[in-house]
């Protein structure tokens, strides 16, 4: 616990009652599909109902499946702490399955699956994400150097842009990050539009969005199979998640096969840049509506980067203030607003029983904007995260934006330092100005970016720039 940090205690959960009761029920649902047209229509608002009339589980139905949301730090540490045989991720992510392919991910076992990911964190440690910050500052200035003095940008397709070619050339290797332009964004863009909610539902569905997803993941594991071979036949070894995963051997010895290979690097990617991507996007538009904490920020990089040294990994460690923007727009804005479990065995929390076959969720975006743990929970206010507030620091599973417990992301600070490393470098470039009104969440897509188009005019800033 930091010294520094105060805070009131939060709202007391819930009585515990005799066991076995059942989950009170969120009213409103109609015959047949429950409560599906007010989740369509906005999910946040639905679920932040059911949490202000029942608490910290509330029960609700959408078409023939049965959901339970905990909301609550307690009831968050409840549900990461469950045991996979009880709570189950991979019953739920089967969307996933197309996207990532066979034999990765969640079409194996938890433990697998571990074992998988484990083979890249060596590649997330400090002297990586040292040369990750130079990699994160150099496309960051190749991409504000094509823009140009001034002009018009689509938010969001930038970021999306700038995170693939960082994601890409950081996470896989350098010839990928060359394939970007001939092939390879587009191939990923389209796997990117097969993780809807459609496809949640039903993710062998022949949509048209669906079979362009299918394409795709072909013409991926056909540009990542030729780069391997060209890598076996040079001896080339780079040092990237690609050459790791090639040189890696699973407890019983047996090495990867290529299509291992390729969908453990997607998924890797696709926790690495898609969630950026937004995040980025709604960090940037908070920032342009709070011009007094973006003028503290602009400070702190003249403090930082005084004596004209480039950015690094050392230097953005340095830039707390913009570090809590980031994760204030990550309460604010959630890239994931829902996180889904499948209760393999029927569970007890504070004497409700949740039985199997239900879908148990907890949404970040109901559960950031509680007013027992956030103070003033709508309004952006960075300083929230720091001494004496920390209003994060009262629970562990306060904050959740990047999930919690095995299924926590492993790519958060990753993200956190290529965000910052984004924002430094455009705001030392740009001044900058939302060309229309701060704009809704689009809940169409899984992954919650604003409705687009979301533009923003910039101009060169007449400063000398504050880092070499």
């Amino acid at each position: 616990m930091d010294r520094q940090c105060t805070w009131q205690p939060g709202r007391p959960a819930q009585p515990s009652l005799p066991a076995g009761a059942a989950v009170p029920e969120l009213a409103g649902g109609w015959p047949l599909i429950g409560h599906l047209p007010g989740f369509q229509k906005d999910p946040i608002s639905m679920l932040s109902r059911g949490w202000r009339e029942q608490g910290e589980l509330v029960q609700f139905r959408l078409g023939p499946r049965e959901f339970v949301l905990f909301t609550g730090p307690e009831a968050h540490d409840f549900y990461f702490g469950a045991p996979e045989e009880q709570l189950n991720a991979k019953a739920v992510y089967q969307f996933t399955v197309p996207i990532f392919g066979r034999g990765v991910a969640y079409d194996v076992s938890p433990e697998l699956m571990a074992e998988q990911l484990g083979f890249l964190f060596p590649a997330l440690r400090a002297a990586a994400m040292r040369r990750f910050a130079r990699i994160m500052s150099e496309e960051t200035t190749q991409f504000a150097d094509a823009l140009g003095e001034n002009g018009q940008v689509d938010l969001p397709q930038a970021m999306n842009e700038l995170t693939v070619n960082i994601a890409s050339r950081c996470l896989i290797g350098q010839e990928v990050r060359d394939q970007v332009d001939a092939g390879f964004a587009e191939a990923y863009h389209d796997l990117q539009k097969g993780i809807n909610t459609l496809g949640f539902f039903l993710p062998k569905l022949p949509t048209a969005a669906h079979r362009s997803r299918d394409r795709a993941r072909r013409r991926v594991a056909r540009i990542f199979g030729r780069i391997m071979a060209d890598r076996r036949l040079s001896g080339a070894r780079p040092d990237d998640f690609m050459q790791a995963l090639m040189h890696a051997q699973y407890s019983d010895g047996r090495a990867l096969s290529d299509d291992e290979i390729t969908g453990i690097l997607l998924t890797v990617l696709f926790a690495g840049q898609h969630t950026s991507a937004v995040l980025a996007t709604w960090t940037g538009l908070e920032l342009l509506r709070a011009p007094s904490y973006l003028a503290r920020i602009r400070q702190e990089l003249q403090d930082i980067y005084r004596d004209g040294e480039a950015v690094s990994f050392e230097k953005l460690n340095q830039q707390v203030r913009l570090e809590h923007a980031v994760r204030e727009s990550e309460r604010l804005h959630p890239p994931l607003i829902m996180l889904i479990r499948k209760v393999l065995k029927p569970l007890q929390y504070r004497g409700y029983a949740v039985p199997a076959g239900t879908m148990a969720m907890v949404s970040p975006a109901v559960s950031h904007r509680l007013p027992h743990v956030f103070a003033d929970p709508g309004r952006f206010s960075p300083d929230r995260f720091a001494p004496p507030a920390c209003e994060d620091k009262q629970h562990r599973y306060a904050l959740i934006g990047f999930g919690g417990g095995k299924h926590q992301c492993m790519g958060k600070h990753f993200a956190y330092l290529q965000l910052k490393a984004i924002w430094t470098v455009l705001l030392d470039r740009f001044d900058f100005e939302l060309d229309t009104g701060f704009p809704a969440p689009n809940y169409g897509s899984w992954v919650t970016g604003p409705v687009t188009p979301c533009r923003l005019r910039y101009r060169r800033r007449s400063q000398e720039s504050v880092f070499q």
